[in-house]
């Protein structure tokens, strides 16, 4: 009998918790942005990116993307779009002061784009709305047509 690792059991709890708290927390980001909201964007309480911007539309993926990444819904493309974006921001806003994260302040880009990378080749787990909409998919149906 192989002995698993007790915290085995809440594999799809902690993805759960992963995923909800990844969102929610760069929705955060996306509200300073759009918002003006916890600091403002950069530091200015209800200072706001204009819309049509870079920073504009990377705010309009954080709090849309982040709400999907939150609810489990379209996970994979989502994450991976994400992840994209935050290895754009790293390597445009951060590499160029140095390439390592400590130095340069980019821990947090580099973290989002690797975890926004897990999700996108792991997907959502069981406990979401992508969960829910392919255990629907394949349930058996009912033919009437005989």
């Amino acid at each position: 009998m192989e002995r698993t690792f007790f915290m085995a059991r809440f594999e799809g709890v902690t993805l759960l918790l992963l995923r909800v708290m990844a969102g929610l927390m760069f929705m955060q980001h996306g509200a300073q942005k759009l918002f003006g909201q916890l600091g403002g964007w950069r530091g200015e309480p209800g200072n706001t990116a204009p819309l049509m911007s870079q920073a504009g539309l990377a705010g309009v993926l954080e709090v849309f993307g982040g709400l999907l990444i939150v609810l489990g819904l379209f996970t994979r493309p989502v994450a991976f779009l994400l992840s994209g974006m935050m290895a754009v921001a790293y390597f445009q806003a951060h590499a160029p002061e140095s390439f390592w994260p400590i130095l340069n302040g980019g821990e947090l880009a580099a973290l989002y784009c690797f975890v926004f990378l897990f999700f996108s080749a792991r997907g959502a787990g069981p406990y979401s709305i992508d969960a829910r909409l392919e255990k629907r998919r394949n349930a058996p149906t009912m033919d009437f047509a005989r």
